[in-house]
C-alpha cells in the first residue's frame, strides 16, 4: 500500500509539474514584444509600428501568432514621444509630491486587430500572479492607443470590462463618442463629426458641389464616410462617386479597388475635388496608379489634376509621393489636429543622436528599425543613429506628438491626485477604475493651458489646415495656411505668405452642372443628382437673388414686379393723375381760364343787368348758371392730384349737382321758348300757369341732390389701389356705377328736353332767340358724355380721371361759349343793338317776313271788329313764330325785365286774303 500511494503521489506530482510548465510556455508563446521601463504606475501603450501582418495560410485552423510586417517609421516616432513624456511627466512635482514614478509598457498592434487583442490581453494579465511564479508585475493603470479607430473600437470593449482608462490620440470614430458603449474610452483630439463638417465648410467655401470621396474599409472609414455624405448632402454638395478600398495594401482586390478608382476618376474629369479618408498606403498606391493609366493611354498628365482633401489619416504623411510628385497630382489640402511646442521631443531625439545604441536596451522596436536601417554605407554606429534621428525627425507630426503629450500628462495628473490618497507603491491596492474616474472629472495642464476632457471624453480643439506646396525638389506638408475653429464653423487665416494659393483655390471648378445666375433656378431630371440640372429663367413675377438657387422666390404682386429672368423684385410706382403731368397741366389751365372767363362774364353781366341783352339772357338765372359753372370747374380740379376719400366723393357730387343745376336753368328758359312758340292759346294759358322759373330749378336739383345722397348712403365713391401688373394705380372707384349712371342719365334726359323744346323754336328772330345756342350746347354735352362712356371703358391706366376732366370741360365750356360769349360779343362790340328800340325794330323786321306764310283759317268777311292776339313770353320781345297777319302794333307795357311781369304786343289783325 505504501509503494502504491508513493506512485500515485509521484505521478500527481510529475503532473502537475508538466501542467505548469505547458501553461508557462503558452504564456510565453503569447507574449508580444514591448518596449518597457519599471514605475510604480505602469501605462501601457499601442502603436502601429509596422503596416500589417502576413496572410493567414490558407486552410489552416490552427491559432497562430502572425508576424507583423513593413515597419512604420512614424509608428516608432509615437513610441517614442510616449516614452519622452512619460519622463518629462516623472521630473514634474506633482508626481515628485506623492513619491511616484511612472513606468511603461508598449506594444505594436501591427495595424491588426487580433493582434492588438492579443497585446491587451498581455495589458491585462500584467497584474495577475499565478501560484508558484516570482513573475508578478505592476498592473496596468491606462492605456494610451490605439492609432486606428477599427482597432479602438475592439480593444475598447475588452478594457471595458475591467474599466481601464483607454485615451486615443488618433482614433476618430464617431462612435467612440457613445460613453454608453464605451465608457472608459477617452481621446486627446475631435471626433470625426467634426472633422467632416470642416471639410463639407471647404467644400461650401470654394464653391465645390461635385465631389468624389475614397475611404478604406473599416470602422474609421465607414463611420467617416457616412458623417461626411450627411453633412456635404445639409451644404448641397453630392457625391459623385465613392470608393471603399480594403483594409491591408496586401488584401486580395485591392489591386483591382485600386485600379478600378483610378479609372472612376479619369473617367470623371468634372469631378476636379476628392476628399479622402484612406490610408497614406492606399494613398500611394492610387497616385501610382493614376500616373499609369494617364501615360498608357497617352493623355495629359493635366487630366489627372485634382484637389485632394486629406483627412488626418494622411494629411502629414509624406510617403504618398514616393514615385508622383506634388504638381502631378494637383493640390492637397489637409486637416490634421492642433499643433503645439515639441521642443521637448526634439530635445529628446537629438539626445538619443547624442546616446548611440544606449536607449535600445529595452526598446526592441528601435533595435527592429536600426538593424533595417544598416547597410554598407555608414561605417560606424555613430553614422547610424545619426542617420536614424534625422529620418525620425522627418516622420514627425506635431499634431500627434502633442496630443500623446496630453494624453500622457491627463493620466499623470489623474494618478497624482488618485495616490495623494491611495497607496500606489503596493500592486494591487489601487484599481485602474480610479484613474479613470479622476480623468473624466478633473482638468490637468500642458504647456501654460487647462484642458479637461467633455462628457463624450474628447477634448475638441479644432483643426489645423495644411496645403501642401513643394519648391521643386522637396514638398512641405507642414505648410500650414488655416486653423478651422469648431465653435464658430469657420476658417481663420494663420500663413499670410502662403495664403493666396489657399484662396485661389476658389477658382477650381468642380460642379457637374454650370452655376445658374440670378434670375434662374436649378431643374432637376428625375432620377438625377441634385447637382447635375439645367438653368430655366424664372417666371414674370418670380426672381432669384443668388447663384445655383433651387428655386425661384416669388414677388410680392401686391407691393412689387419683376420681368422673365430677372435677380430681383422693382417696387410697383404708384401711379395717379398727378399735378406734375402734362396732360394734367394743361387740363388745369383751361379750368382756371374757365373760372377767370366765367368771373369776367359774370362781372360783366352784373353790369349789365339792365340793358335788353342781359335780360334775355334770363337776366338773375344767368348768373345762378355763372355760378354753377364755377362749381363745375372746381370740380374737374379735383380729379387731378393723389385722390382720398373726401375728394373722390366731392368731385363727383359737385359736378353732378352743379351741372344740373346748370342745366335746369337752361331748362327754363327752354320752356319760355316752347311757350312763344305755341299758338293755342288754351295750351299757353296751362303752360304760363305751371311755369314758375325757380320752383322749376328747385325741384328739378332736388331731385339730383335726392340721387347723391342715395349714392352716398348705398355705395359712395371712395379711393381704391388698382394692381396693375407694373403699378399701382390710385384712382376713385365710384363706388356704384349704377348710381354714377342715374346721376349722368338724369343730367343728359335734361338736356335732351332742352336740345327738343329749342329745336321747336331755332326759327325766332335772331336777336330775340336763344334756342339755336341751347341747341348747339347740349348737343356737344350730349356727344361728350356718349363719346365718354366708350373711352372711359378702354383707356388704361391714370388717365381715366383725364378723360373725365376732359368731358367735364368740354361741357362747361360749350355752355359758357354758346349762352355767354355771343351776348358779351353783342355788350362789348354791338352796343346799337343792345338798346330796345332795336329789339322792338328787329320783332317788327320778323313780323313781316312772316306775314306771307301764316294765315288765320276762321275769320268771317264781314267782320271788321278787331281782336288783341296777345302773345306772352318770358322773354321780353320775342314774338310768336307764327301770327296772323299784323297790321297796327304797338307796344302797351313797359319793358319791365324777365319775370318782373309781361311783356305784351297788341296787335290789330285782319284777314287777308290768301
Amino acid at each position: 500500500m505504501p509503494w502504491t500511494a508513493l506512485i500515485i503521489c509521484s505521478h500527481l506530482t510529475l503532473l502537475t509539474v508538466i501542467l505548469e510548465t505547458g501553461q508557462a510556455a503558452a504564456e510565453n508563446d503569447t507574449r508580444v514584444p514591448a518596449a518597457t521601463a519599471p514605475g510604480d504606475v505602469i501605462i501601457g501603450g499601442m502603436f502601429s509600428i509596422h503596416e500589417d501582418v502576413e496572410k493567414r495560410k490558407k486552410g489552416s485552423f490552427e491559432p497562430q501568432i502572425q508576424p507583423c510586417v513593413r515597419f512604420k517609421n512614424r509608428g516608432l516616432v509615437h513610441t517614442l514621444a510616449m516614452i519622452n513624456a512619460i519622463e518629462v511627466m516623472n521630473k514634474q512635482p506633482q508626481l515628485r509630491a506623492v513619491n511616484i514614478t511612472l513606468g511603461y509598457r508598449i506594444t505594436d498592434s501591427c495595424s491588426d486587430v487580433s493582434t492588438a487583442l492579443r497585446a491587451t490581453t498581455d495589458f491585462l494579465k500584467q497584474g495577475q500572479c499565478h501560484a508558484g511564479s516570482s513573475n508578478c508585475g505592476q498592473p496596468i493603470m491606462a492605456i494610451i492607443g490605439a492609432a486606428l479607430s477599427e482597432t479602438s473600437i475592439a480593444i475598447a470593449r475588452q478594457l471595458t470590462l475591467q474599466m481601464v482608462p483607454q485615451i486615443s490620440c488618433t482614433s476618430t470614430a464617431v462612435s467612440l463618442s457613445d460613453k454608453s458603449r464605451f465608457p472608459a474610452f477617452m481621446r486627446t483630439i475631435p471626433n470625426d463629426l467634426h472633422q467632416t463638417a470642416a471639410m463639407a465648410h471647404l467644400l461650401e467655401c470654394n464653391n465645390w458641389t461635385w465631389v468624389g470621396i475614397i475611404i478604406t474599409d473599416g470602422s474609421y472609414g465607414r463611420s467617416a464616410l457616412e458623417s461626411f455624405t450627411s453633412s456635404a448632402s445639409n451644404k448641397s454638395i453630392c457625391v459623385a462617386f465613392k470608393w471603399i478600398l480594403p483594409v491591408f495594401v496586401t488584401s486580395e482586390g485591392v489591386s483591382y479597388a485600386i485600379k478600378q478608382t483610378a479609372t472612376e476618376i479619369l473617367q470623371n474629369p468634372k469631378v476636379k475635388v476628392i476628399v479622402s479618408f484612406a490610408k497614406a498606403s492606399h494613398m500611394e498606391a492610387l497616385f501610382e496608379e493614376l500616373k499609369n493609366q494617364t501615360r498608357s493611354k497617352g493623355n495629359s498628365m493635366e487630366l489627372m489634376k485634382r484637389v485632394w482633401v486629406a483627412s488626418d489619416s494622411w494629411s502629414l504623411s509624406m510617403s504618398v509621393l514616393q514615385k508622383i510628385t506634388l504638381k502631378e497630382i494637383g493640390y492637397v489640402v489637409g486637416f490634421t489636429f492642433k499643433n503645439g511646442n515639441v521642443s521637448s521631443f526634439k530635445d529628446y531625439l537629438s539626445k538619443m543622436d547624442a546616446d548611440g545604441h544606449r536607449n535600445t536596451d529595452n526598446n526592441p522596436f528601435l533595435q527592429q528599425f536600426y538593424t533595417q536601417l544598416n547597410d554598407s554605407r555608414f561605417s560606424t554606429d555613430a553614422e547610424l543613429v545619426s542617420e536614424g534621428v534625422k529620418l525620425l525627425k522627418k516622420e514627425t507630426d506635431n499634431d500627434t506628438i502633442l496630443s500623446l503629450e496630453m494624453a500622457v500628462s491627463a493620466i499623470a495628473q489623474a494618478v497624482a491626485s488618485v495616490c495623494k490618497k491611495e497607496d500606489c507603491k503596493t500592486p494591487g491596492k489601487v484599481q485602474p477604475w480610479k484613474v479613470n474616474k479622476a480623468l473624466s472629472k478633473q482638468e490637468f495642464e500642458l504647456q501654460g493651458k487647462i484642458y479637461m476632457f467633455d462628457s463624450n471624453g474628447d477634448i475638441n480643439q479644432g483643426y489645423e489646415v495644411v496645403m501642401w506646396q513643394s519648391n521643386g525638389r522637396e514638398v512641405d506638408v507642414h505648410n500650414f495656411v488655416a486653423e478651422y475653429d469648431l465653435n464658430t464653423n469657420s476658417f481663420h487665416y494663420t500663413n499670410r505668405s502662403t495664403i493666396q494659393k489657399f484662396i485661389n483655390l476658389k477658382n477650381i471648378f468642380s460642379k457637374c452642372s454650370n452655376s445658374c445666375k440670378p434670375g434662374q433656378s436649378k431643374k432637376t431630371a428625375e432620377g438625377q443628382h441634385t447637382c447635375c440640372y439645367e438653368c430655366i429663367n424664372c417666371a414674370k413675377n418670380y426672381y432669384s437673388n443668388g447663384i445655383d438657387m433651387d428655386q425661384c422666390l416669388t414677388c410680392d404682386e401686391g407691393k412689387e414686379w419683376s420681368d422673365e429672368g430677372s435677380s430681383n423684385c422693382t417696387p410697383k410706382a404708384q401711379i395717379y393723375f398727378s399735378w406734375h403731368d402734362g396732360f394734367a397741366v394743361v387740363l388745369l389751365t383751361f379750368a382756371a381760364m374757365g373760372i377767370v372767363l366765367v368771373f369776367m362774364v359774370s362781372a360783366l353781366f352784373f353790369h349789365k343787368r339792365a340793358t335788353p341783352v342781359v335780360k334775355a339772357a334770363g337776366g338773375p338765372l344767368s348768373q345762378v348758371i355763372l355760378f354753377s359753372l364755377v362749381i363745375s370747374y372746381v370740380s374737374a380740379v379735383l380729379f387731378v392730384g393723389r385722390p382720398n376719400g373726401i375728394q373722390c366723393k366731392a368731385q363727383q357730387m359737385m359736378f353732378g349737382i352743379s351741372f344740373t343745376l346748370c342745366i335746369s336753368c337752361i331748362l327754363v328758359k327752354s320752356l319760355r321758348i316752347l311757350m312763344a312758340f305755341q299758338l293755342n292759346p288754351a295750351v299757353q294759358v296751362v303752360l304760363r300757369q305751371v311755369h314758375k322759373p325757380y320752383v322749376t330749378v328747385g325741384i328739378v336739383v332736388g331731385l339730383q341732390v335726392v340721387i347723391c345722397i342715395c349714392w352716398l348712403a348705398l355705395r359712395s365713391p371712395s379711393k381704391e389701389i388698382l394692381n396693375l401688373p407694373k403699378t399701382l394705380l390710385e384712382r376713385c372707384n365710384k363706388g356704384s356705377y349704377v348710381a354714377f349712371g342715374v346721376m349722368l342719365g338724369y343730367i343728359a334726359i335734361l338736356a335732351f328736353v332742352c336740345f327738343i323744346c329749342a329745336f321747336k323754336g331755332r326759327k325766332l328772330p335772331q336777336h330775340y332767340n336763344e334756342a339755336k345756342f341751347i341747341t348747339f350746347s347740349t348737343l356737344l354735352f350730349l356727344i361728350s358724355w356718349l363719346l365718354f362712356i366708350p373711352i372711359y371703358v378702354t383707356t388704361p391706366g391714370r388717365y381715366i380721371s383725364a378723360v373725365e376732366m376732359t368731358v367735364i370741360l368740354i361741357s362747361n365750356y360749350s355752355i359758357l361759349s354758346c349762352h355767354f360769349f355771343p351776348k358779351c360779343f353783342t355788350m362789348l362790340f354791338k352796343k346799337e343793338k343792345n338798346t330796345e328800340s332795336a329789339f322792338r325794330k328787329n320783332l317788327y323786321e320778323y313780323s313781316n317776313k312772316s306775314v306771307d306764310s301764316v294765315s288765320w283759317s276762321s275769320w268771317s268777311e264781314s267782320q271788321s271788329s278787331s281782336q288783341h292776339v296777345i302773345i306772352s313770353t318770358l322773354s321780353p320781345v320775342v314774338p310768336p313764330a307764327k301770327s296772323a297777319v299784323v297790321t297796327d302794333c304797338k307796344d302797351t307795357t313797359t319793358f319791365k325785365g324777365l319775370y318782373r311781369g309781361q311783356h305784351s304786343w297788341h296787335c290789330h289783325s285782319r284777314r287777308s286774303s290768301i
